[in-house]
């Protein structure tokens, strides 16, 4: 039996033992809507998750590509600097998990500080590389953006470490909120598709993704999964967050304008017959990138959990062969490292 088949079955088994109170609380009760039945979200147009059996059968017939079990980053940053007037600050710090500061407010995106996406931290997913900034580095943060409940974006530990370390504002999709909130995770502001809120003159605008959410055995798409719009007097930044290619991007563009920096996933793709719909490979994502028109992407999604099939340096080398194939110039799509800290002044 394979090792990945026996990882399989090892987290299926401790999900089903999971209580309620931590497989993701009760999900979102409310009227109907364009992408919600009365029970699940749903995706327009796609599918919402594939099926149990088709998860099956990939791990039975997976050929994942091995990766190195730990990856030392190229170097240990010193705390990212405050932005001034017109800039936006960028901080890499692992797999989806970036820090962005504009002035006077500071964002932190799907943290994820745990050794292993996962339920329990002896099996599961387990990190290549440390977080690129340490969390006792952070500085204050005032908000933190959690896009959807798998646990390679909701990592119930870290968001508790924020929330009594720096006492921050929590946004989330509809559904999360009771959860968070069982979790000792406060204050949320829960969002549907297209609605916003503002902090400190910032818009912030939950945006359409095409994924799916689950955080226990029954439990699927109970809860909204989502990116996010950050718009400021100066700067326009968009944070993708889990998504198959879709018509959202243009979407997007035609609402909000075109954004000056846009955060977008570039692994966790293979097999396609598989993620196809959840997960964009490089060059879907350089298609969002020409949809989008954005100034500038940043590539996030990549090089940290080993979750799907590719190897560890494939989605790098992918995009560039992608971004040359679609004639991008060779800046127009930044693949960061682990504690890199970038600074925009868009304009």
């Amino acid at each position: 039996m394979s090792s990945g088949w026996t990882r399989c079955r090892e987290l299926i088994t401790e999900l089903i033992r999971l209580p309620q109170s931590i497989r993701g609380g009760p999900g979102f009760h409310g009227p109907g809507s364009d992408h919600f039945d009365g029970q699940h979200f749903f995706n327009p147009g796609a599918s919402a998750g594939r099926s149990f059996a088709a998860f099956l059968r990939w791990q039975l017939v997976r050929h994942a590509v091995k990766w190195p079990r730990r990856r030392e980053n190229e170097r240990v940053p010193a705390s990212p600097p405050a932005p001034v007037a017109g800039e936006i600050s960028l901080t890499f710090i692992n797999h989806v998990t970036f820090l962005i500061q504009l002035p006077g407010l500071n964002i932190l995106t799907d943290p994820v500080y745990s050794e292993r996406a996962s339920p329990v931290q002896w099996a599961g997913p387990q990190r290549v590389h440390a977080p690129g900034l340490a969390f006792e580095r952070l500085p204050p943060i005032d908000l933190v953006f959690v896009s959807h409940n798998h646990y390679d974006h909701m990592d119930l530990a870290t968001l508790r470490r924020l929330a009594a370390a720096h006492a921050p504002l929590f946004l989330t999709g509809l559904g999360n909120g009771a959860f968070l909130r069982q979790q000792g995770i406060m204050p949320v502001v829960e969002l549907d598709w297209w609605e916003q809120t503002s902090l400190r003159g910032v818009q912030l605008v939950f945006t359409p993704a095409q994924h799916w959410s689950t955080r226990g055995m029954g439990h699927k798409n109970h809860t909204l999964w989502g990116g996010l719009w950050i718009a400021s007097a100066s700067n326009r930044l968009y944070f993708a967050a889990d998504t198959g290619y879709s018509p959202w991007f243009g979407e997007l563009r035609r609402r909000y304008g075109a954004p000056d920096l846009a955060l977008l996933p570039i692994g966790a793709y293979e097999p396609r017959w598989f993620m196809r719909e959840q997960h964009m490979n490089p060059d879907d994502a350089v298609r969002a990138h020409v949809d989008l028109g954005a100034d500038t992407s940043v590539a996030m999604h990549f090089g940290c959990f080993r979750l799907t099939d590719e190897g560890i340096d494939e989605p790098a080398l992918a995009l560039a062969r992608a971004c040359a194939a679609h004639g991008l110039a060779p800046d127009a799509f930044h693949v960061p490292r682990p504690g890199e800290t970038m600074l925009w002044r868009p304009g």
